[in-house]
């Protein structure tokens, strides 16, 4: 089982920036599906960006994209989440997540953001975009 531990979130005013970090260890293996997920309040948790361990590839949802990137640093065993032109609707609560690669498929399909897949998740960390 991994562990996860966010930072990096606070108080940004609308087009600012922040960037999120998620320490990770308990790995035994290079195949990991990581994400990054909000919960806006009254929402369900939903998946922002997503990176693969094996490869290093990269998943966006659609309105984050060319705004966020998601990076790994495999020295720390860190995956960062770098937010830019921040808006209102960024903020909630920011959860890392992480699962084997093998474990993040429904019918065949790779699905990254489909947050029951995930067993192991951090505690959160809190994002407020406002003036």
């Amino acid at each position: 089982q991994l562990q996860l531990v966010e930072s990096g979130g606070g108080l940004v005013q609308p087009g600012g920036s922040l960037r999120l970090s998620c320490a990770v260890s308990g790995f035994t293996v290079d195949n990991y599906a990581i994400t990054w997920f909000l919960q806006a309040p009254g929402t369900e948790r939903e998946g922002v960006a997503c990176i693969r361990t094996n490869d290093g590839c990269t998943y966006y949802t659609d309105s984050v994209n060319g705004r966020f990137t998601i990076s790994r640093d495999n020295a720390q065993n860190t995956v960062y989440l770098q937010m830019l032109s921040l808006k209102h609707e960024n903020t909630g609560v920011y959860y890392c997540a992480a699962d084997l690669l093998q474990k993040i498929y429904y019918s065949g399909y790779y699905v990254p953001f489909d947050a029951p897949k995930y067993e192991d998740w951090g505690q959160g960390t809190q994002v407020t975009v406002s003036p």
